[in-house]
């Protein structure tokens, strides 16, 4: 059986080397190909199975030699006149050996892991740097603030809980703000790379994902001066309310798996709804309507991150107050006030009080679906006061028909009904 576990473990390195050197091969590379890193897996394999029982400077050995013989190819090919400018392959190279080794000293799944990642970030090289050469100044910047905030604000906060009830951490909070600025960030880099590439549904998708409220602000203006369809705009901001859903149900599974559980059907079935309305709403439309997602300013601002951070550990602390106080109907009342202000703070707050069995799951979602509804009327509102009557109608009646179903799932779907609000 070891003997079977050792040639096992040969034979992933053996193939995650010719995985690695196919794609060197691919671009003919001078230096190693289809048959070197196969080698070079192979070398880090036997070095670390070797390394088990005369200790780990067999490992060290093998990889200076190698290093060694990688330097002494390139100053080969310096003397031939053929420098080649990059050293990727180099790095490959010392890399596979450690990725050989690794497969027989820890866990292979992870070998298998950095191994596959490798040849996709080999051969991933044009759209990798088709990308970074897209990138503006702005964007660049909000991906360092965002590192910013992730790795230098969030290590140096306390883990322990302060205020009243205790509920109020400070390094959770800021979790809370890492992983919606990081939703964010997607949905701009995105805007920003597509810019007027983005057809209607990605629009709507990239707005949603940044902010469904400001994309409908955004388009309802844009219809009320002329440069958007009335039908386009009501397509682009129903697809932006339908993705609120999929960020609310991402949010829930990465903060409080347990409520995803009971939360995914209900959530599901309003994103199925707006999704449908919205494909109802495209069908109005000719495929040459197609409108970029609407400016968004940079979500990964320090001031942005900050304001975000205080209205979440608002409702985290008016969420444990109005449970305290009033019980369930004091949750709905700041589930129904929050989708006025910030979706996210209410799912958030919510998710973290159920991982902490503090609040039943069946309550958690519904106040989490009325926060939405409530969000639903604010953004009817809003496309009424600055889309006009037209976009208005069109969008009316869709949310109109959403929230009523949503109603109906807080009423019959299984569980404690919604009581009436104070």
């Amino acid at each position: 059986m070891e003997l079977a576990g050792t040639f096992l473990q040969l034979g992933i390195a053996l193939g995650l080397g010719l995985l690695v050197g196919l794609q060197r091969e691919h671009v003919a590379t001078d230096l190693a190909g289809f048959r070197t890193f196969p080698l070079v897996t192979l070398l880090g394999a036997v070095c670390g199975l070797l390394s088990l029982s005369l200790g780990g400077w067999v490992l060290a050995g093998g990889f200076v030699g190698l290093a060694a013989m990688v330097f002494v190819g390139n100053l080969a090919k310096i003397h031939a006149g053929t420098p080649d400018p990059g050293i990727t392959t180099e790095v490959a190279i010392l890399l596979m050996f450690a990725v050989g080794a690794f497969v027989t000293v820890g866990p292979p799944q992870i070998g298998v892991a950095v191994g596959a990642a490798t040849a996709v970030l080999l051969q991933s090289k044009r759209l990798l740097h088709g990308f970074a050469a897209r990138l503006r100044d702005e964007d660049v910047r909000a991906v360092m603030q965002f590192a910013l905030i992730t790795l230098i604000v969030l290590p140096i906060l306390p883990d322990r809980a302060y205020g009243p009830y205790g509920v109020l951490n400070p390094r959770q909070i800021w979790w809370m703000v890492v992983l919606i600025v990081g939703l964010s960030l997607v949905g701009y880099v995105g805007t920003k790379l597509l810019g007027e590439r983005a057809g209607t549904w990605l629009g709507g998708a990239l707005g949603g994902l940044v902010s469904s409220t400001a994309t409908t602000v955004s388009f309802a203006r844009r219809t009320r001066r002329g440069d958007a369809r009335v039908e386009v705009a009501a397509e682009v901001i129903l697809i932006a309310s339908a993705v609120v859903y999929v960020r609310l149900l991402v949010e829930i599974a990465v903060v409080a798996p347990a409520l995803l559980v009971t939360a995914a059907g209900p959530l599901l079935v309003m994103l199925l709804l707006l999704a449908t309305l919205a494909w109802v709403a495209a069908r109005r439309h000719s495929a040459g309507d197609d409108h970029a997602p609407p400016e968004q300013s940079n979500p990964s601002e320090l001031p942005t991150a900050l304001l975000f951070g205080a209205i979440y550990a608002a409702v985290v602390l008016a969420v444990a107050w109005a449970k305290a106080r009033f019980g369930s109907a004091g949750l709905y009342a700041v589930g129904g006030l929050s989708g006025l202000v910030d979706l996210e703070a209410i799912t958030l707050s919510s998710a973290q009080l159920v991982r902490g069995n503090r609040l039943d799951a069946d309550l958690a979602w519904r106040v989490i679906l009325l926060a939405t509804l409530v969000n639903l009327v604010f953004k009817a509102v809003v496309a009424a006061v600055w889309g006009g009557r037209e976009l208005a109608r069109r969008v009316v009646l869709a949310w109109g028909l959403a929230v009523l179903v949503g109603l109906a799932l807080l009423v019959f779907w299984p569980g404690p009904a919604a009581p009436a609000l104070p």
